[in-house]
């Protein structure tokens, strides 16, 4: 029989503290990542930049406690700006060219910073407006999120206990929405406390609709306003109310997630950055800068860019020199010390340098800002916009046209514009295939939005509002007319197909035909629910409202790996119009 061997077990004890205070200190020396995005908030709309018309302390705390950038640019609108701060790329290379309508999908072979993060061994989550893509492998777990909580389309219906989006899974949110994807991301803090992190955050405000508790539009209504757009005469003073109001909301919620680093001893190991996504989606106060969402001039482009990180970026520093969206995969990457291997090439630079003072600003170069044709560049001091030319130094509101006193470097500039624009086209497709049967996402959810509506003569077929995102299908008055989605199926498999609908009456029968599967099915059930109420402080304009839908179970039908048009086809009305549709989900079984 061997000999037993007896250990000292207080040495054993201390040598397994040792042993995990190791693993705690190695996982601590990579630095977590909080990422704060606003959508449609203004240069102006924060305390920091001079508004006095709106509290934003924990916001302005991030800059005063860290850097902030004199000139930080983005794209006009949000699901371009959202694709390049993923993947440190203008958004035409990664086939992001619109908002809705699948013009928002992010290529799948773009590398985003999650997937560089989580290969590197970082827990990573998103909780908020993904605007990239709905379908897996274009949904956030597909993108290297590990974790995602919120909504996959652009503009959304109603901000209080909605139906949001969970791993792919419908989930009810509670409450406000920034408030709940604030307790979701601090959950998710929590859970991953003692391991490196990254938090991507971004917030669904203040985009319209213009819905926000009581306790911040009283207080903001009660204070006044005393700074106006530049033009008094554009702005709703009850849509900068509101909008201020929801501002003021976030910044609490940025507080909340900057109290628990403090509570959880992260501070001076996480790096904390805010910026927006664009420009303020009304006119109201922004430093007098020209424009607003949707340009591509200094009002609509040019967005707050804080970051905090203690001991490594100097407090109250104002960086100079351009800086934009695409500079934050490399930037990150470049803090973090983890490899930005496996990217296509970037457009962004690293602004490490200028962050921790090696640099005295970031280098010159020339960034395009651009949706479409509504495009602009800058190099230096200057921009070229509409064919005028201004000095940033002397003229930040863009009122004195240079190009006739310096006709060559507004030809210069032109030149350059013109020549990117047409090295991005190139990238765009505008036959986006919806992927379905992924085996480790077995549901695929084909929305409205993403929808072909083909009209007959004297159709009235549309979506429920001018904005698809969040809308649905309606006023489908005939047979004749109807719908499509651009598909890949990936695995030849059998699906269960299931519709989402509303009808007053049951009756009505249909046909959804993918290449040479077909499935029909009917209508049982009446299911007429009135609209979510919606508690809106100022009329909405193009956007629809929220209401339940019911799912029906159609049945199983086997589908074949390839691509096609999936046609939903009415085949009998019991009306005068057929049931508004949501969605179509086919789900792989096998």
């Amino acid at each position: 029989m061997p000999k037993i061997k007896v250990v000292n077990s207080k040495a054993v004890s201390l040598l397994l503290c040792l042993l995990s205070l190791c693993r705690f200190a190695n996982a601590q020396s990579k630095p977590n990542i909080i990422v704060i995005l606003a959508d449609d908030q203004g240069w102006g709309d924060l305390s920091i930049n001079g508004n006095a018309n709106v509290r934003t302390p924990n916001i302005d705390k991030i800059g005063k406690e860290g850097a902030r950038f004199s000139r930080f640019y983005v794209a006009p609108l949000c699901a371009p700006t959202r694709a390049g701060l993923l993947t440190g790329r203008y958004h035409y290379r990664s086939g992001v060219w619109g908002v809705s309508s699948s013009r928002e999908y992010m290529n799948l072979d773009e590398v985003t910073f999650a997937d560089l993060f989580k290969k590197a061994g970082y827990a990573t989550g998103a909780f908020g407006k993904w605007h990239n893509g709905s379908q897996y492998p274009y949904h956030p777990n597909g993108r290297g999120f590990d974790e995602f909580y919120g909504f996959l389309s652009g503009h959304y219906a109603n901000y209080f206990n909605t139906m949001l989006d969970h791993n792919g899974e419908p989930e009810r949110s509670k409450g406000y929405i920034t408030d709940d994807l604030t307790d979701k991301a601090i959950d998710f803090i929590e859970k991953n406390k003692a391991q490196p992190f990254v938090c991507y955050i971004p917030y669904n405000t203040p985009h319209s609709p213009f819905q926000v508790p009581d306790k911040y539009y009283d207080r903001v209504k009660a204070r006044g306003i005393s700074q106006f757009s530049k033009d008094k005469s554009q702005e709703e003073i009850e849509v900068t109310i509101s909008a201020l109001a929801m501002c003021e909301n976030m910044d609490d919620n940025v507080g909340r997630v900057l109290d628990k680093l403090d509570q959880l001893k992260l501070t001076d190991n996480t790096i904390v950055i805010y910026l927006t996504d664009n420009g303020p989606n009304s006119w109201r106060w922004n430093g007098d800068m020209k424009g607003r969402k949707g340009v591509a001039d200094e009002g609509g482009v040019r967005v707050p860019f804080l970051i905090r990180w203690p001991g490594q970026i100097k407090p109250g520093r104002i960086i100079s020199g351009n800086a934009a969206y695409i500079d934050l995969l490399p930037t990150l990457t470049d803090l973090a010390g983890i490899s930005a291997k496996g990217t296509k090439p970037l457009d962004g630079v690293s602004l490490k340098p200028a962050l921790t003072g090696k640099a005295a600003q970031v280098p010159e170069r020339t960034l395009f800002s651009s949706i479409n044709k509504n495009s602009s560049v800058r190099k230096g001091a200057y921009l070229f916009s509409g064919g005028s030319l201004f000095d940033l130094s002397k003229d930040s509101t863009q009122q004195n046209d240079l190009a006739a006193k310096e006709p060559e470097l507004a030809k210069t500039l032109s030149v350059a514009l013109e020549k990117w624009h047409q090295a991005m086209v190139v990238n765009i497709d505008t036959s986006r295939w919806l992927p379905v049967g992924y085996q480790q996402f077995p549901k695929a959810v084909l929305p409205s939005q993403d929808a072909v509506l083909h009209r007959s003569k004297g159709s009235t077929l549309s979506y429920s509002a001018s904005a698809p995102n969040s809308s649905w299908i309606a006023n489908w008055n005939n047979i004749e007319s109807y719908v499509t989605w651009n598909v890949e199926v990936n695995t030849t498999g059998k699906y269960q197909v299931n519709v989402l609908y509303t009808s007053p009456e049951p009756g009505d029968a249909f046909t959804i035909e993918f290449n040479k599967s077909r499935i029909s099915g009917k209508i049982t059930d009446a299911f007429d629910p009135p609209l979510i109420d919606s508690p809106d402080r100022v009329e909405r304009k193009g956007e629809s409202y929220e209401k339940e839908f019911k799912t029906l179970q159609v049945g199983k039908v086997d589908l074949q790996k390839g691509r096609g048009a999936l046609k939903l086809l009415a085949t009998y009305m019991k009306g005068r119009k057929f049931a508004d549709i949501r969605a179509v989900e086919l789900v792989l079984i096998k």
